[in-house]
């Protein structure tokens, strides 16, 4: 059956939602048009440009009716930059929409009747990120340095960025300008030459302390001296600069080889009362405020009285779990990651938490084991990546039946997709809390608290 609509075409549509990607929702007689820039409760003229099977895609000609919580977008880059996608939305409608998105996926996809609670944000939802990753490249007329268009690997060459801190919009906007003058040349994605990859910068929030790493197509640095100096001089509260060596051909931004240039090798940042050293590669949460209100919501759920055994799934470096260690018995940790278990125990070691145990190891084969020794949790946790739970988890957890799980969700479709299936082996789910980590963007991560069934 053809599409009601073809390319070229004008139409008046009604916006109903939007996308994961930020895109307006329309439908002509039941066909969806994704339409970049239109927010929900609008009316506009759209021009169609292009057609598949299912869907198409349509531009804004003129909005007829603009949404109450339409606002002008801050930043000059909104639009080019795929950081952000939801700028142009107050903030109050933000909000609004990520409880709304959250609700429909857990009565639509999941068929899951529990309380969603409204969205936890943030009283200032800007410049939050304390981690950036900022691409260099040599173009025609010089180096540039930014953050990629959405879907592509185009740079957009930027001055500033409102969702990260000032000391990565001076590396963005300063560093560039000076690198040549000290022989050290962008790098060139097509022909892969060229030195300077990337530029991350990772700040401590609660402390201030800031590294920058320098992403090398080499190991030879023979400007290391007069780099060091121009960042110590653009930054002037620097405590650690890092060379970190990527010669591969590849999209992942790290290397696997690390090399302290001056200062220590590590920054400190505290959440909760809880101290973390966070080198060139720990993961660790990019909003420290949010990340707080999402751990402590864990706890919450937790419910722990000091009496509990807890086992903490894709534990990290141990963030979730030395929260939970405050209030429980013991922690088990357990991630597939080595490294991220070294710092775990790390962590718990500056901290003088003597109440928990880390392994390296997929969960799914540990923590078996670890009930075949005795070791039986009261309460478990999971903080999976995106994808949700491996499906070999989900069944450990069915099979050793803690009486409580909470599960910190990312991606609201993975939650609900992974929550049916507990649902589906005998648990309850009895309150869904959102929290917005990352604010001007779609993205939205959530808390779950289920209940072993009677």
């Amino acid at each position: 059956m053809a599409a009601p609509v073809k390319k070229n075409d004008r139409k008046i549509v009604y916006i109903e939602d939007l996308t994961h990607d930020g895109n307006g929702v329309a439908k002509v007689d039941g066909y969806p048009l994704f339409i970049q820039g239109a927010l929900p409760e609008e009316t506009a003229e759209i021009h169609v440009l292009k057609t598949l099977k299912n869907y198409g895609f349509a531009k804004i000609v003129e909005i007829i009716k603009p949404s109450p919580d339409r606002v002008k977008a801050p930043c000059i880059y909104f639009g080019k930059c795929g950081g952000c996608q939801l700028q142009h939305l107050s903030y109050e409608g933000q909000l609004k929409w990520k409880e709304n998105m959250v609700r429909n996926v857990m009565k639509r996809i999941g068929k899951i009747d529990a309380p969603v609670l409204p969205v936890k944000g943030m009283q200032d939802p800007w410049n939050y990120r304390n981690k950036s990753q900022i691409p260099f490249s040599m173009t025609e007329t010089g180096p540039i340095a930014g953050f990629y268009k959405s879907k592509s690997h185009e740079i957009v060459d930027m001055e500033r960025c409102l969702i990260q801190v000032g000391e990565a919009d001076e590396m963005m906007a300063n560093l560039k300008k000076e690198l040549t003058e000290i022989g050290i040349v962008p790098y060139n994605e097509e022909s892969h030459q060229g030195m300077l990859r990337h530029v991350v910068v990772r700040k401590g929030r609660a402390t201030g302390e800031v590294m920058i790493v320098l992403v090398t197509n080499q190991h030879k640095f023979p400007q290391k001296d007069a780099a060091i100096e121009l960042i110590r001089k653009l930054v002037p509260n620097v405590t650690s600069i890092v060379q970190n060596i990527n010669i591969e051909k590849t999209n992942v931004i790290l290397g696997n080889e690390t090399v302290t240039l001056w200062g220590k090798d590590f920054i400190e940042d505290t959440i909760g009362g809880v101290r973390f050293e966070i080198s060139a590669r720990s993961f660790y949460q990019v909003n420290p405020v949010q990340t707080e209100v999402l751990y402590k919501q864990a706890l919450d759920y937790a419910q722990l009285t000091g009496d509990e055994t807890v086992i903490d799934a894709y534990c990290g470096i141990g963030t979730i779990s030395l929260f939970l260690a405050q209030k429980a018995k013991q922690v088990m940790g357990v991630e597939i990651v080595e490294q991220a278990i070294e710092d775990a125990k790390r962590n718990a070691e500056i901290n003088g938490f003597t109440n928990t145990y880390f392994e390296a190891g997929p969960a799914e084969e540990v923590i078996p084991r670890w009930y075949a020794d005795g070791k039986v949790a009261d309460v478990l946790v999971v903080d999976p990546p995106r994808k949700g739970c491996d499906e070999a988890l989900l069944n450990t957890i069915i099979e050793q039946k803690p009486k409580r799980v909470v599960y910190v969700s990312c991606n609201p479709a993975t939650l609900v997709r992974d929550l049916r299936i507990l649902e589906d082996g005998g648990y309850k789910t009895m309150e869904v809390q959102p929290v917005d980590m990352f604010p001007q963007t779609t993205h939205c991560e959530a808390v779950a608290w289920l209940e072993l069934a009677d």
